[in-house]
């Protein structure tokens, strides 16, 4: 809806006018960013003569796209597989429709800037990168020592294989100055402001500036070129970017382009007294003057750009947990794209005859790529939207969710018919409320290509409950009351199933003496945490073979945990407080969906504390409800804590290890903001780490600063944070993104929910008053242990929080199942597919594109005009294999590793052709050579070529690569 209203409105006159205007004057250029918006022109609106002349445009380099993502990115509360599934997704459209590749960014407006996006970026090809939104006080001090551009190597893994020429822009950021001294009305913006839902019918705008005459033109002039030149004595080179535009800009570009067509013309020709010439350029302009100038740059080591202030209060990090349920949902809806993906891509492979529509299953993963895609930018994910464009945003999400797990239960229907005499399943289907009735099939994907052993919960509606396997055997499983409803129960079953595998379990209702087994509750009384009497302790301990957890009976909190191996035993603690906030701009600094500013210490939410205990053979859940007082009736905050116990014959490393912890917490009060705070007597020095977008691990030491301290050491955790002593870590490992911080030594908090309103004019005309009323239900897993420990163990932890499997149900036609008289390898193929624990199968997927891998073949076709509507392309597989270590990181699993394509997707059919491309698939990373700036380091330019290729399939994988194939198999 918001999508049609901004094209409607805006997007489609800037495509339309832009197009029209360039074709006015060879001089003329312009770039654009975003695809989702060009996308629905390109479709909708473009008339076969607007399509020709872009296809003109491109080639003369006049019109370029930069960045040539769906969005532009948030780079802070978002995952790296996500950055770059947008970005894929663009750069198909762009070199499958004009066969071009974008070399440069343009990440203008995400608020603070990750070292996670220079990777992504060089990985994708480009030739140099551009930013904006950094600390005030810190753009200052670079601008004025000309330290505003710099080569900027963001892995310390990739180092310089992998960097990447940065601009900073100066304090005028993105937007051109409006202000004229000769004149009352704005300048430059001669277009004036985009009337929402309608274009005025006289095409007179709101705020059209002041138009240029002959009487007004030296003035113009004078005022322009005051400020070049301002901004040239912040840069090395004599080449200034003056950036034309601003937001929702040139959507009435022909009056735009007359008016600075003007005042270039008059530049030029007084440039002997004015000192300047000026010239319109693109984005790859500018950075080509810039490279030939050949200066050797400074290096940027891996340190990022978070937070971002604006002022001494304005620091922009209540964005990291504004709209949790959003950030939530386009996390669930990721993972699940990752398992549609994977499961479709095997699918077609092992039934290529099978009964399902291609077309329309690949239409199906393509809603929920657009959807993903589309919520990770600057506005999106971060929860800096209206309710409107966020309702947007999550009605995409699930029509898309909806899509693909349909995709997903019609090829498990598929398969199963296909089989002869199995159990034939009526309908699979997935609910994401459990199942309705007794006797069913529960059918659960592995998308992870490691083999795994885990916990799967669903409803039932009986205490007694077996649960067996494919072969009749019974399972492992425990049925409890569940915590959520007074009517159902939850049963949890013991899964082991093997890398891109899926398994089925027969549900059923207890039939003789075969049962799951029981969890048994307790409930204790509530405590005045007030008044607890600290002498006379009385602590009783959950212990699986792990953990030993204490709580203390006079509070009902935790006490403490021991790691039962080393003995090592840490004394933790935690609460939940709020930070109450101003909302009055009256009264001072105001926290909004962006901004987070605390007029005070975090106070505690409640003075009692409730405790329920369930405990069973293979898992004990603790559920502590917290009241405000020790009469309320109702809580605002619970935390439910599992901590499991795997049987004899069972891998259950990873699963003993981890402490996971459900938070409920809401509705909450106006102007409050919810954290929850663990406390620790690890000496941690305040040293927090928090990674960045999932992808590597940033140092984020605590700073006193003159103003807003608290605030700004606010950092953004998208996968994990951690705080460590000498010996011991204590890890949290996240399925959405939250602020987190260290505001005392030994503590770490993460900020749950926010609920905000302020009467900031601005923030009312948008609708940006965060009055978010719903209830969180975020997860995070503890892990404690050694720092050589958990090491070993965050890595493959945190991807199994992000991709735990997915359930589906099947009902059963017939009266009984015929089970299969032998276990098929369970999986939707012949062998499962599978990596070392140190590598992740980042991507398996059909992407669908038609263009040729090879570049000139696909410019010719496209010259020709061969490029037209075709069917899609389902012969070629994407493959993506990450190393998820840093070099030095661990000493066996640092190492570079050996993988043999083949035989790791023997699984799929016989390997053919394998061919090594850059990040987004568009080069073939042999004819991939990415400008080498000059370094102090490396003081020779030339190009750089950064991969060594794969002879025979058989590929090296080094630390923190990502690297990227396209794979053909025999028969296609």
């Amino acid at each position: 809806f918001f999508l049609q209203e901004s094209m409607h409105a805006y997007a489609a006159n800037v495509y339309t006018s832009v197009v029209e205007e360039l074709m006015k004057g060879k001089q003329r250029k312009f770039i654009a960013v975003e695809q989702e918006f060009f996308r629905l022109w390109w479709d909708a609106v473009a008339t076969d003569r607007h399509k020709q002349q872009v296809h003109q445009l491109l080639q003369e380099g006049r019109l370029e796209f930069v960045i040539g993502g769906q969005v532009m990115h948030d780079e802070a509360v978002t995952l790296i597989d996500d950055q770059i599934l947008q970005l894929t997704e663009g750069h198909g459209f762009l070199y499958e429709t004009f066969g071009i590749r974008p070399q440069f960014s343009w990440h203008v407006d995400p608020f603070g800037a990750s070292a996670t996006t220079p990777t992504v970026f060089a990985l994708a090809g480009f030739n140099a990168h551009l930013i904006s939104r950094i600390d005030y006080d810190l753009k200052a001090d670079m601008q004025k020592n000309k330290k505003l551009q710099f080569v900027w190597q963001g892995s310390p893994s990739l180092s310089e294989r992998q960097e990447i020429f940065t601009h900073v822009m100066d304090q005028y950021s993105y937007c051109t100055p409006s202000q004229i001294p000769f004149s009352n009305r704005s300048g430059f913006y001669w277009n004036g402001i985009a009337a929402f839902p309608d274009p005025p019918k006289d095409g007179v705008y709101p705020n059209m500036s002041l138009p240029v005459t002959d009487t007004n033109i030296h003035l113009y002039a004078q005022t322009m070129v005051a400020n070049i030149k301002e901004r040239a004595a912040w840069f090395r080179t004599s080449d200034v970017l003056w950036p034309w535009g601003c937001d929702k800009q040139f959507f009435n570009a022909s009056v735009q382009y007359s008016n600075m067509d003007l005042l270039l013309d008059y530049i030029n020709k007084h440039s002997d007294e004015f000192g300047v010439t000026v010239q319109y350029a693109t984005v790859g302009d500018y950075f080509q003057a810039v490279y030939s100038r050949n200066l050797t740059w400074e290096i940027r080591d891996s340190q990022d750009f978070l937070p971002y202030s604006t002022e001494p209060f304005q620091a922009w990090t209540g964005f990291y947990t504004s709209r949790s349920t959003l950030k939530g949902i386009a996390r669930r809806a990721s993972s699940l794209l990752y398992a549609g993906e994977s499961f479709f891509t095997q699918y077609l492979r092992k039934h290529p005859a099978g009964s399902i529509c291609k077309c329309k299953a690949l239409r199906q993963l393509q809603s929920l790529r657009w959807a993903v895609s589309e919520v990770q930018h600057h506005d999106g994910i971060t929860g800096t939207e209206s309710p409107k464009v966020k309702d947007m945003y999550m009605n995409n999400l699930m029509y898309g969710m909806f899509n693909v797990k349909k995709l997903m239960a019609s090829i498990i229907l598929d398969m199963n018919s296909a089989k002869k005499n199995r159990g034939v399943y009526s309908s699979v289907y997935i609910n994401d409320s459990g199942i309705p009735d007794v006797d069913q099939y529960v059918v659960v994907y592995n998308p992870l290509a490691w083999n795994i052993t885990t916990f799967v919960t669903v409803s039932v509606s009986h205490l007694e409950m077996s649960v067996y396997d494919e072969l009749g055997h019974s399972v492992p499983a425990q049925v409890q009351s569940s915590a959520e409803s007074h009517s159902t129960y939850d049963l949890s079953i013991l899964v082991e199933i093997s890398g891109l595998s899926y398994r089925k379990y027969h549900v059923k209702p207890l039939n003789g003496k075969q049962s799951a087994f029981i969890g048994r509750s307790v409930k204790y009384k509530r405590k005045d945490v007030t008044r607890a009497d600290q002498q006379n302790q009385q602590l009783f301990p959950v212990v699986n073979s792990c953990y030993q957890v204490l709580f203390d009976q006079n509070t009902n909190l935790m006490h403490s945990i021991t790691e039962r191996e080393t003995n090592r035993t840490v004394q933790l603690t935690q609460e939940f407080l709020e930070y109450h906030v101003n909302g009055d701009i009256m009264k001072g600094p105001i926290s909004d969906n962006y901004l987070f500013a605390p007029n005070a210490s975090a106070v505690p939410v409640s003075k009692a504390v409730g405790l329920e205990v369930v405990s069973g053979n293979l898992m004990t859940e603790i559920r502590q409800y917290f009241y405000s007082n020790i009469t309320s009736q109702d809580y605002i905050y619970a935390v439910y804590t599992r901590m499991y116990t795997v049987p004899e014959g069972y891998d259950g490393k990873w699963l003993c290890h981890r402490i996971e912890q459900e938070y409920s917490v809401g509705p909450l009060e106006l102007n409050h903001e919810a954290v929850l705070r663990t406390s620790t007597n690890l000496n941690t020095k305040q040293l927090l780490f928090t990674d960045s977008n999932g992808y590597q691990i940033q140092k984020r030491p605590f700073q006193a600063y003159v103003n807003n301290t608290v605030a700004r050491n606010y950092y953004p955790m998208v996968q994990t944070a951690y705080i460590e002593d000498d010996t011991t870590r204590l890890m949290l490992l996240a399925e959405r993104a939250h602020g987190v911080s260290s505001q005392g030594n030994g503590q770490v908090e993460v900020m749950l929910h926010r609920r905000l309103w302020n009467n900031l004019q601005w923030d009312l005309n948008y609708n940006l008053t965060l009055n978010d009323s719903s209830v969180v239900r975020p997860v995070i897993w503890l892990i404690l242990g050694t720092k050589a420990f958990t090491n070993i163990l965050y890595r493959t932890s945190g991807l199994a929080l992000e991709h735990r499997p997915i359930v589906m149900f099947g009902a059963l036609s017939g009266d009984k199942p015929k089970l299969p008289g032998q276990l098929q390898q369970n999986s939707v193929h012949g062998s499962p597919v599978t990596v070392p624990p140190n590598l992740h199968l980042q991507t398996l997927s059909v992407p669908g594109w038609r263009y040729s891998s090879n570049h000139a073949e696909q410019v010719r076709s496209i010259r020709m005009g061969k490029q037209k509507e075709g069917d899609a392309d389902f012969s070629r597989v994407l493959l993506r294999i990450r190393h998820l270590y840093e070099v030095g990181e661990d000493p066996v699993l640092s190492q570079p590793v050996m993988v043999n394509l083949k035989s790791l997707l023997k699984g799929l059919g016989s390997v053919m052709v394998v061919e090594e491309r850059s990040l987004t698939g568009t080069w073939d990373v042999n004819t991939l050579k990415r400008w080498k700036w000059k370094t102090a380091r490396y003081p020779s330019k030339g190009f750089s070529n950064s991969t060594e290729t794969s002879e025979n399939c058989i590929v090296t994988v080094h630390p923190k690569e990502i690297r990227t194939f396209f794979v053909y198999f025999q028969g296609q």
